[in-house]
């Protein structure tokens, strides 16, 4: 096993910007591009292997073939074959619908699917940009349908204006939605399950308005409310900083100017780094040694004891992810 870099899988979306192919720094003259698939083990939209002895597999493909060696033993008897987090860059011009995401129970239930809990981090937002997380008031099951008719749900989400660097973890069942001008980071569980309730009565590109889930997602729905839905933590520079932690996946933020040893021989899993800024070298305890640029994404394997990451000049900003 080796450290895994993967072709990213571009989504040209309604909603989509221009961000994402010069921030990848790829070749590419697709326009609308509103996602960038960095992990995915989503049947149809898998993740494939790009460089090494592996290459041209699908990220499926080497969970088969490596197993626990991959993912981790207490990872591999929990999810088998399906690779557990879904790693995106989201760039959104206009405004995404309003959402839910099943939680497990009901994913596996309706789906036969994982369900959908999920954090942002935030890579950049124009002046304005504003995420909805959450609900603003409390309101009854009854209340959503009749303000779904009413054209006034987004009346009582709660709505923040975001900057660089915030964070906001979004249990299955939270209403959200990405506003745009918004460039954010999505670390999930790997379901591509999504009711979509609210879409500003737009048209898509057959000219027709597009589909709602009313019904499906009001039973999703958490309609519990919290006084404030953002994440908060404090910035520190060479140490982790844990940003979420949760059953279905712990991330920490790593803002480095120095060499950094991280131990994770006491570790049953992958792990994954995401390059948000800057660049690195990466070396782990097998002699594998590559590095990393903004844009970039790899997926250290769960064999791997110890790797030792030295920034290059301007120093690189990482999120690691792993379950």
């Amino acid at each position: 096993m080796y450290p895994l870099k993967f072709e990213p899988l571009l989504k040209q979306t309604l909603w989509g910007g221009d961000k994402i192919v010069s921030y990848k720094n790829l070749s590419s003259d697709l326009k609308n591009v509103g996602e960038s698939w960095e992990v995915s083990g989503v049947e149809g939209s898998e993740s494939i292997v790009a460089s090494g002895p592996d290459k041209g597999l699908t990220l499926t493909d080497v969970v088969r073939r490596y197993r626990e060696e991959l993912v981790g033993k207490v990872n591999y008897k929990r999810f088998g074959n399906t690779f557990p987090l879904l790693i995106k860059f989201i760039d959104a011009k206009l405004d995404l619908s309003i959402q839910v995401h099943p939680d497990d129970k009901l994913a596996k239930k309706r789906h036969n699917s994982l369900g959908k809990t999920e954090m942002w981090y935030v890579i950049g937002a124009e002046k304005g940009a504003k995420l909805r997380s959450g609900f603003s008031k409390e309101i009854t099951p009854k209340e959503y349908k009749q303000r779904i008719y009413d054209d006034t749900i987004t009346d009582v989400l709660q709505e923040y204006e975001i900057h660089q660097g915030d964070v906001f973890y979004l249990p299955a069942g939270r209403i959200h939605s990405i506003g745009a001008g918004a460039f954010i980071a999505e670390i999930q569980e790997t379901s591509n399950i999504t009711y979509r309730i609210y879409d500003f009565n737009r048209k898509g590109a057959d000219g027709k308005t597009r589909e709602l889930h009313t019904d499906l997602a009001r039973d999703a729905i958490n309609y519990d409310m919290i006084d404030d839905y953002r994440t908060k933590y404090e910035q520190v520079k060479d140490e982790p900083v844990e940003l979420v932690a949760c059953v279905h996946f712990t991330t920490s933020l790593y803002d480095l100017t120095e060499k950094t040893d991280c131990d994770y021989s006491e570790l049953d899993s992958f792990i994954i780094f995401i390059c948000i800024e800057g660049s690195c070298s990466m070396r782990d305890n097998e002699n594998n040694e590559f590095t990393l640029h903004v844009g970039e994404t790899v997926v250290i394997p769960a064999t791997t004891e110890e790797v030792s990451i030295t920034p290059n000049e301007g120093g690189v900003k990482l999120l690691e992810s792993y379950v």
